[in-house]
């Protein structure tokens, strides 16, 4: 717990309340962000499908994996998000806490659920530095302590690879409306498109990867 006279050291002539509006607009500021990001994957996971269907339709189950994969990888880094945007919420909701509590105790007041928000937050690329400086300013302010350098590291791949692998045939299932996938509808192997074809949806596909690869950066 931070005195006035101490926040005011760090922070200047803002008040805790000044402070608290500040990091809460901040908060939602990272929130559309990461709408504005769901957006954007859900448009590239339809041009995704549509070249899928192509592709099945002309029985190039290579492509078809392919593109399938990066559905799931991309479904997964959604999902991300969508947890990373109801996590922000809930530290909007814990600093609006604060607001009601700080006109009773006078003080802000430390917080073990904002810290272990902060640090789940802070590891995801979107919004990583916005944490970092977000749980600097709650430190100073008392109301988490400071970070284990550990939870800086990035998130490891190897799971969502792994999860990829498994469902690849599911969400092929679902996007051919059976033709392709886990239901094995299709029982003659799949012919090979022509070479001058391949090219042609290897580069749709490798422009679409980049895309959706893209939003990680």
């Amino acid at each position: 717990m931070q005195t006035y006279e101490s926040i005011q050291r760090f922070f200047g002539k803002k008040t805790p309340e000044e402070l608290v509006k500040k990091w809460r607009q901040e908060i939602r500021q990272q929130e559309r962000g990461l709408e504005k990001q769901i957006r954007f994957i859900e448009v590239e996971e339809s041009k995704v499908k549509k070249t899928l269907k192509q592709c099945a339709a002309r029985n190039d189950a290579k492509t078809c994996k392919l593109l399938a994969k990066e559905l799931v990888r991309s479904r997964k880094h959604k999902e991300r998000l969508y947890t990373s945007k109801a996590q922000l919420s809930s530290i909007n909701m814990q600093l609006n806490h604060q607001l009601a509590t700080l006109k009773i105790a006078g003080t802000l007041q430390k917080s073990s659920e904002v810290m272990k928000l902060v640090n789940n937050l802070v590891r995801l690329p979107e919004v990583s530095r916005a944490m970092q400086q977000l749980s600097m300013e709650l430190t100073k302010a008392g109301i988490m302590d400071e970070m284990v350098q550990d939870t800086l590291e990035s998130l490891d791949d190897e799971e969502v690879e792994e999860e990829a692998d498994a469902e690849v045939d599911k969400v092929l299932y679902e996007v051919t409306n059976g033709m392709l996938g886990e239901a094995g509808a299709v029982g003659a192997p799949l012919e090979q498109p022509e070479v001058e074809e391949e090219e042609e949806e290897t580069e749709k596909m490798d422009v679409m990867k980049q895309r959706l690869e893209a939003l990680k950066g």
